[in-house]
């Protein structure tokens, strides 16, 4: 971002007073006066979703001497990225100034190497670019919420992976005088807040696609910014949806369909309306609990919905609202609340974010998991719904939707 100068006369002085738009700086530049959370945003995947295996020769994690030649076709030479390591890991090449999908990645949890090639009917993209991933660039496609500050003219970073400013702004003014007034702080942005995230964790499309002719798969213009007036609406759009539909992107209810839309997930929940926000569960700095959460899930979830809360649920103790005993996944919130129905990979499935139980028989009429028998895998919708109606704090007419 380039930097702007204003002058202004001082009525009565003469003198001048410059303002000064602030630039990217690097996440580096915020280590000097937030060492702590620097060293513990170091370790997040945030900070290494992007690995250049000639810097981290341990970046690559299956061992290509054992791959199989009719899928990996290409030699670690030819890698420039690595994306990804928690649940799958896929390869680029660079050519030019661009990167290029190679047509192999690694599922992490089976152990195993796929074809890679996004297939015609999926993302909304693929028409529009040939059928061929050295024609695919990942500028349009992925690079923008890899990195931080992606130029579409240039095609180059301030850096790769999801930095500071990516959630902070550009920093360069706050690093000369240290302010609340001159960088970001998302929590304290309210409900716009949750833009932050929900700039990559969306599926969506820019407004103004096609974009120098080319079709981006993220919010090409979007900067963090405490400007109340600028909105990541004004750059993005979410992804439609019909209801009673199933597609690549959803379930007929509403419900994302895969990975990388909590954001869609979570502006229809009732935690969004209620003035929710992502920071209060995640801390992506860092933290020893799973997915970056505060606390560990069900003693977040209790701060506001323990027993005989007015916010639910209406019991004595938790095991009476789940009917299932304490320490186990069925007394879990998140198991009924946030089941693992969206794909993430092969066999790997991620959280659902609407916060809302999903019936059995109405899952059940929409093809879709719901949340009981996405756990009692030996069992059937018909089976769960039998179940919930002896549960005495349930209505049975909910139940039966």
């Amino acid at each position: 971002m380039r930097v702007t100068w204003v002058c202004l006369l001082i009525a009565g002085l003469g003198g001048t007073v410059v303002a000064q738009t602030a630039q990217y700086t690097g996440s580096a530049a915020c280590k000097t006066c937030h060492a702590a959370t620097y060293e513990r945003w170091s370790k997040t995947r945030m900070a290494n979703v992007v690995r250049d295996p000639k810097e981290h020769p341990d970046a690559i994690i299956p061992d290509f001497s054992k791959a199989d030649p009719a899928i990996v076709t290409f030699t670690k030479d030819a890698i420039a990225f690595v994306y990804g390591s928690k649940w799958k890991q896929r390869y680029f090449t660079k050519v030019g100034n661009d990167y290029f999908p190679l047509p192999a990645q690694w599922d992490v949890a089976n152990q195993a190497w796929s074809r890679y090639f996004v297939r015609e009917g999926t993302d909304w993209w693929v028409p529009h670019y040939p059928a061929d991933n050295m024609q695919r660039p990942t500028g349009p496609t992925c690079d923008g919420c890899h990195s931080v500050n992606y130029n579409i003219q240039t095609k180059t970073v301030t850096e790769w992976n999801v930095g500071c400013e990516k959630c902070h702004g550009p920093g360069s003014l706050h690093v000369a005088r240290p302010s609340r007034a001159n960088i970001v702080n998302p929590a304290r942005l309210g409900a716009r807040g949750v833009d932050v995230c929900i700039q990559c964790h969306s599926q969506g499309q820019p407004l103004a696609n096609p974009i120098q002719g080319k079709y981006y798969d993220w919010p090409v213009g979007y900067v963090v910014t405490n400007d109340a007036t600028k909105k990541l609406s004004d750059f993005w759009k979410l992804e439609d949806h019909k209801l009673g539909e199933t597609t690549f992107t959803h379930f007929p209810d509403g419900t994302a369909h895969k990975n990388r839309m909590q954001g869609n997930d979570f502006v229809q929940s009732v935690m969004y309306t209620r003035g929710i926000t992502c920071f209060t569960c995640h801390d992506v700095h860092g933290t020893p609990n799973n997915a970056d959460l505060i606390r560990p899930a069900n003693e977040l979830c209790l701060q506001c919905h323990g027993p005989n809360s007015p916010n639910g649920p209406h019991t004595g103790t938790i095991e009476q609202h789940t009917h299932h005993p304490a320490g186990s996944a069925g007394n879990e919130c998140v198991g009924c609340h946030m089941p693992k129905i969206e794909q993430e990979f092969t066999t790997t499935n991620v959280r659902s974010h609407t916060f809302k139980f999903i019936a059995p028989l109405e899952a059940d009429r929409n093809k879709m998991p719901n949340s009981c028998t996405s756990c009692h895998t030996g069992e059937t919708a018909e089976w769960a719904n039998k179940t919930l109606r002896t549960w005495p704090e349930f209505s049975p007419w909910r139940v039966a939707n």
